[in-house]
């Protein structure tokens, strides 16, 4: 799943970000076209305390966190599993990006980075050897940038492991909230084809103690 084509424009010698953006975007792991939820346990970690109950994921990608009866808990487990399931629905590229087009800025060890014009005009991402490890997106009037380190190969497409998030302000790129760092293992379901999260392990720094909040899901079925 790695392209070691980047899109170069042979006639210009350019590269063609248009295009080595959409083969990263398509090598994505999404849910398949069947999908129809799944369920299991879950484990939730922080500091001495432990929580642990079960979830449900219904067709429409909506998480339900029974057996839990502190509500801050169950919102906290219910919005990691809504984030991993929701951005792993199966969009297709001209459906997202046909108003987009993309330009070169730069290429290094890093990648090759590239800005948008047109619908999302001034998002940024950054591509490297078929998979995008940088976003730079306006979302919900912020910014949001994120910085992957590690990718885990699916075979049948990627997924992000090792990687960062931070909200930026619109005009001044300020951090508007502190940056997480996130580590993610991910499971097949046995006799499906269903890559889900594992585990995640979110860590960051608050008064300048480091706080660690760990997510275990386990027992799974599909619906």
């Amino acid at each position: 799943f790695f392209f070691l084509n980047l899109g170069l424009k042979m006639s210009s010698n350019k590269f063609d970000c248009k295009r080595t953006f959409q083969e990263a975007f398509e090598n994505r792991y999404t849910w398949p076209k069947n999908f129809n939820g799944y369920k299991g346990s879950c484990l939730f970690n922080e500091k001495n305390s432990s929580y642990q109950g079960d979830f449900t994921i219904d067709k429409n990608f909506q998480p339900n966190v029974q057996n839990i009866e502190e509500t801050e808990i169950v919102k906290k487990i219910s919005s990691q599993l809504f984030e991993v399931v929701i951005h792993r629905v199966r969009k297709s590229f001209e459906d997202i990006h046909s108003k987009n087009e993309f330009h070169f800025l730069r290429q290094s060890e890093k990648g090759i980075e590239m800005k948008v014009s047109g619908k999302n005009y001034g998002d940024k991402y950054r591509v490297k050897d078929g998979s995008i490890n940088m976003v730079f997106r306006k979302m919900h009037g912020v910014i949001i940038e994120i910085f992957v380190e590690d990718f885990f190969d699916t075979g049948i497409g990627i997924l992000s492991r090792k990687y960062s998030s931070q909200q930026l302000d619109i005009d001044s790129l300020k951090p508007k909230n502190l940056r997480y760092e996130y580590l993610d293992n991910f499971v097949k379901i046995q006799n499906t084809n269903l890559w889900v999260l594992e585990s995640r392990t979110i860590n960051y720094l608050h008064n300048n103690k480091e706080i660690i909040h760990q997510y275990i899901f386990k027992d799974f079925e599909t619906i």
